[in-house]
């Protein structure tokens, strides 16, 4: 799979903006991060934060531009539309969205991808490419993956195609336990360093016991009962609601899951899968640059203009 030219490949998530340059082989070239993500950008100023970090870059003729994230939401700079399960690299390449620019810059943003679980509508935008990278770079077509964060993704991959995901609001959720609970008057100000023992023991007590609603409790009695350091506590908690999401999920002991996601959260999930007697194949942010590098090359073969 091979696209001509060079790749502007942007990820334009809710707080962060980044993107890389890829050559014609996917490889990066160069790479930039700021914190212009789209909660800090007005309506209609989107194409001036655009230009004002990679204009240079996509001035360069035979540049092309193709972003993904949150930049494609109804309050993004262009609302992309969902791509319905099954999709893969041909449907999701021939529903990427036009961005009109008054510079004429070929820009296109990547659609989400929908699904619906009895009845009930579940979605994603921005995890898709990460998802298309880490097949190409796996050198695989069927996969279970995981996309670990603020709203976890489980994703079936069969045949190269996303047959179906689900969200687990775990991040969310640690996030409200750690600051706006009754649980965060024992947690020091600061999470610290992952505590492995201490994850462990909250992964197992999560896989074991009924249910977070009552597991989340045994923070607090260890702290009052000083059965656990202070220190430790956030690490625990981490493992009871990593430990609950996997507790919900029906994993085959012995199989393998994907992780796609920053390295402090790959290692949690690898700790806690291990647990489940499942295996890890761990990536970074090189799948997104990887996904949005492949979609760009499919759309040529599928009849997209580039």
């Amino acid at each position: 799979m091979k696209a001509p030219g060079r790749l502007l490949a942007i990820d334009w998530g809710s707080s962060v903006l980044r993107g890389v340059l890829l050559d014609a082989t996917g490889a990066v070239l160069e790479e930039r991060t700021v914190a212009r993500g789209m909660l800090t950008v007005a309506t209609g100023e989107f194409e001036s934060v655009f230009e004002s970090h990679f204009g240079d870059w996509i001035a360069v003729a035979g540049t092309r531009c193709l972003m993904a994230g949150m930049v494609g939401s109804r309050q993004g700079w262009v609302e992309a539309a969902y791509c319905r399960c099954p999709a893969g690299l041909d449907e999701v390449a021939r529903m990427l969205t036009p961005v009109a620019n008054a510079a004429g810059r070929d820009i296109a943003v990547v659609a989400g991808i929908s699904c619906e679980h009895d009845g009930v509508p579940d979605v994603m935008r921005g995890e898709e490419i990460a998802i298309f990278g880490a097949l190409d770079l796996l050198g695989s077509v069927d996969a279970t993956l995981v996309l670990p964060g603020t709203h976890s993704k489980w994703v079936r991959v069969v045949a190269g195609r996303i047959l179906d995901f689900s969200t687990a609001m775990s991040g969310e959720f640690y996030a409200l336990l750690r600051r706006h609970s009754i649980l965060a008057r024992s947690l020091p100000a600061e999470d610290g360093a992952l505590d492995g023992t201490a994850f462990d023991a909250g992964v197992s007590r999560a896989l074991a016991g009924p249910g977070l609603m009552q597991t989340a409790f045994s923070m607090r009695t260890l702290a009052l009962f000083e059965r656990m350091p202070a220190a430790a506590l956030a690490s625990y908690l981490s493992g009871l609601v990593i430990g609950e999401e996997l507790r919900c999920r029906p994993l085959d002991r012995g199989g393998e899951v994907a992780v796609v996601g920053a390295p402090a959260l790959a290692e949690r999930y690898q700790r806690a899968l291990a647990q489940r007697g499942v295996g890890v194949r761990s990536l970074g942010k090189e799948a997104a640059w990887r996904g949005l590098w492949a979609i760009d090359a499919r759309r040529a073969k599928v009849g997209v203009a580039a």
